[in-house]
């Protein structure tokens, strides 16, 4: 299996507080073989966790696309 390589960028829709936690867009792409972009909204402490959140989806995502077709 070809290793998945992604960037992501963070979007905050509302900023986290002290007291609460914060709602950020993450948007991920990634290097061919997996050259998709997707899209998710992760309610996160900050927005560092919010885009690992985000890799880390889609790195499940392209390895199961991957997974169907072999």
């Amino acid at each position: 299996m070809t290793q998945v390589l992604a960037s992501a960028i963070v979007d905050v829709i509302t900023p986290n507080t002290p007291v609460r936690i914060g709602n950020f867009r993450v948007e991920v792409w990634g290097q061919a073989p997996y050259d998709y972009v997707r899209h998710y909204e992760i309610m996160a402490q900050s927005d560092n966790v919010a885009a690992q959140e985000g890799l880390q989806r889609f790195t499940e995502e392209m390895e199961a696309l991957n997974l169907n077709k072999e």
